[in-house]
């Protein structure tokens, strides 16, 4: 088990842990059992065998079913032409997918997925990859508000800007933005972490329980109980290697960017007097 210990390369990297008295562990499934490891309705594909479907004319239903249906034909690469800002599409895909969307989406796109590698070479909407797993999401443009609300694993980057309350209730993964944040991005943070090549909006991590953020450009204000820490060389380390793995910012100088964790004064908040209260918030 890693090292947690105050001071230790596991704690300075954000990792904390938590203590579990009290608490029992069961067995719900027998390691020898391959297809426990699978969700039901899990497809084989092959990723050389690639197909190319127009949207045009497709419903959100109708596209997302499609998705399915070669799925279990064995195509491991989609290639969705003309998605014209349609909602909701490609969500719920718990497969290994290569899914290329060749325009732009609408709100929630990608959302709830657990494996693909998705590329949208337009921008998203509202709430891109909400509820993410595991898996990459790469975005050629911009994205709107709630971009990766509470995503729980994977990379999701956007190469462009992105609106407010970006990483809102994140529980883990990483979010990598090469433009500028909106205003209370990291809001309610609880893991993970997220990565800002430009500027920050006003109320950055505001109410933050856990996690870590780097922003390359100016803060316009931290929120309650958010505050900067020092850089160390193991982020500077970290940083390198998730930017280059990424495909953006690989000229981005990380030794000058600033860190962010959580103040941690809330997270016993019920217990602070009232005068301490109003210092927290």
């Amino acid at each position: 088990m890693a090292d947690l210990k105050k001071g230790s390369k596991a704690d300075t990297m954000g990792l904390h842990s938590e203590a579990l008295k009290g608490r029992t562990q069961q067995v719900f499934f027998d390691s020898e059992a391959a297809e426990n490891f699978y969700y039901y309705g899990a497809y084989d594909v092959d990723f050389n065998k690639r197909i190319e479907v127009d949207a045009q004319d497709l419903t959100c239903r109708q596209l997302n079913e499609n998705l399915h249906s070669l799925m279990n034909e064995g195509y491991g690469t989609v290639v969705v032409k003309n998605p014209a800002g349609k909602h909701s599409l490609g969500v719920g895909i718990l497969n290994k997918l290569n899914l290329i969307f060749e325009g732009s989406l609408g709100y929630f796109g990608v959302g709830s997925i657990d494996g693909p590698t998705v590329r949208i070479t337009g921008r998203v909407g509202w709430s891109c990859a909400e509820n993410m797993l595991a898996g990459k999401v790469v975005i050629e443009k911009n994205a709107g508000s709630c971009f990766g609300a509470a995503i729980r694993g994977g990379d999701l980057i956007c190469k462009g800007s992105v609106g407010a309350r970006t990483g809102i209730d994140m529980k883990g993964g990483t979010i990598i933005i090469g433009g500028d944040a909106g205003a209370f991005t990291g809001f309610m943070m609880q893991r993970g972490r997220i990565i800002i090549l430009g500027d920050a909006g006003a109320n950055l991590g505001d109410s933050m329980y856990d996690g870590t953020m780097f922003i390359g450009g100016s803060i316009k204000s931290l929120g309650s109980d958010a505050v900067e820490a020092e850089l160390t060389k193991d982020d500077i380390s970290w940083l390198k290697r998730k930017l280059k793995v990424a495909e953006i910012g690989s000229n981005f100088d990380v030794s000058k960017m600033t860190k962010v964790v959580s103040g941690k004064k809330l997270w016993n908040y019920d217990a602070l007097e009232p005068t301490e209260r109003k210092g927290a918030i």
